[in-house]
């Protein structure tokens, strides 16, 4: 938890001290709950994490759902609207803003949502749809929509997302 909230203050130039963090940060509060719900989904006790889940929705507006599979120290920032999939993979030490999406993109019953690698940043508003790999490093602008896979180290702006840099 410490490295967790390291990570935080790091990451965050709002962030004043440990205390303040865990009061005060709706996606500290929805990521804790989240990892408890995640146990009980594994163990199969779905239902009970679902609705732990939806309370957290209800008091965060941060929508985690139990069975995806996230990282070390995920900093959702500000978090309102924050949408996370069910099959969704997200990795160490990414960051993710208000009203961010990693969705899927139809009604298959197998991976139907984003891969996100480690250090990832995703913008306020942005759209990460399918079942698409997003690599390491990567930065995703404000309210761009991602269709498609993108390399490492890249940086991704625009309603079609182009790439600016590798």
């Amino acid at each position: 938890m410490r490295a967790y909230l390291k990570s935080i203050m790091e990451r965050d130039p709002a962030a004043r001290h440990y205390l303040q963090i865990l009061l005060t940060y709706p996606g500290v509060h929805a990521i804790f709950w989240y990892r408890i719900a995640h146990g009980l989904w594994k163990i199969r006790l779905k239902l009970l994490a679902e609705v732990i889940m939806q309370a957290v929705r209800f008091f965060t507006l941060i929508e985690i759902h139990p069975g995806a599979s996230i990282g070390r120290r995920l900093f959702i920032d500000h978090g309102a609207g924050v949408v996370i999939g069910s099959t969704a993979v997200i990795g160490d030490d990414c960051m993710m803003f208000h009203g961010s999406t990693l969705g899927g993109t139809g009604h298959v019953h197998a991976k139907r949502h984003p891969t996100l690698g480690n250090r990832v940043l995703v913008g306020t508003g942005a759209k990460i749809l399918g079942n698409i790999t997003i690599g390491d490093d990567v930065k995703i602008g404000a309210d761009t929509v991602v269709l498609h896979d993108i390399p490492a180290g890249a940086t991704v702006v625009g309603e079609k997302s182009h790439i600016l840099v590798r």
